[in-house]
């Protein structure tokens, strides 16, 4: 059996949460991230009979049945999973209709899967039938995303563009736009179910005045895109108080779209004119 730590899969998710850390996104125990592994290459590394304890999920979600994930466990400091990462990190397999997880691997101080593993499955199963390719489910803290829930409306249109206005490559990264929750009691089913909704048209859904929820297939795309929308709010904070001389406008991230051959979410850009459309 190969060394686990030195799965592809485990170098990238250590490296993705000290980064995160690092960028000042999970203070103390905030934050989660949950990775969907490959079940072969999953093999390679442990031994799939081999069941440590179950772990109740408190939910039902038979299209999940048998799938693997690597997961931050609950009360976990993100700059600590570099130096314990069986402590820190567990590897679960989802059987009973998703309402059990076989423990593989981690949690060895006896702990488990983060509070937020009922939104991440369900964030989870939402993606995977808009993309099947989406293995990535990530929460995190950002402070201007979260200033900006103080002080922007939470209306998705108008807080997606504010966010394409800030930055060039905005709308070519997250042109899906990005998706807002007002407040919710954080843990819950409720919360989970909401968020999860809200991805089968976004990647990106904002807790407002709580943080993000990023989607992808796989870290560095996930990461990618909370660092893109953070560094837009980051410059809209820095700039709300002040009136606005310039900005990106509609008719220039038309321009964009056609540049880069995407797409903005519908309804969310004006229709450029068509008498002086080239």
């Amino acid at each position: 059996m190969k060394d686990i730590l030195a799965a592809p899969f485990m170098t990238e998710m250590i490296r993705t949460a000290t980064a995160m850390y690092d960028h000042g996104w999970d203070e103390r125990n905030g934050g989660n991230i949950s990775l969907m592994l490959d079940e072969k290459e999953a093999g390679e590394y442990l031994d799939m009979h081999s069941v440590l304890r179950t772990i109740p999920t408190g939910f039902s979600m038979p299209e999940l049945d048998g799938k693997i994930f690597l997961v931050t466990g609950t009360g976990k400091y993100f700059r600590n999973i570099q130096y314990e990462p069986e402590v820190n990190l567990g590897i679960i397999r989802l059987r009973g209709c998703g309402q059990q997880a076989d423990l593989l691997w981690g949690y060895s101080d006896g702990g488990q899967f983060t509070s937020e593993f009922p939104a991440h499955m369900m964030s989870h199963s939402a993606r995977l039938k808009v993309n099947p390719a989406n293995r990535v489910i990530m929460h995190c803290h950002p402070a201007n995303l979260l200033a900006m829930t103080y002080v922007h409306t939470l209306d998705e249109r108008e807080f997606t563009r504010t966010l394409w206005q800030m930055c060039t490559e905005c709308v070519v990264v997250f042109p899906d736009g990005v998706n807002v929750l007002p407040w919710m009691l954080c843990g819950t089913n409720e919360i989970g179910e909401a968020t999860a909704e809200k991805m089968k048209t976004a990647r990106l859904v904002v807790w407002s005045q709580h943080g993000i929820y990023g989607a992808g297939k796989d870290l560095d795309e996930t990461f990618g895109l909370i660092e893109t929308a953070e560094k837009a709010a980051e410059i809209y904070m820095k700039i709300a108080h002040l009136p606005r001389i310039n900005t990106i406008t509609d008719e220039q991230m038309h321009l964009l779209e056609k540049r880069f051959g995407i797409k903005a979410r519908e309804g969310y850009l004006e229709e450029p004119d068509r008498g002086t459309d080239k």
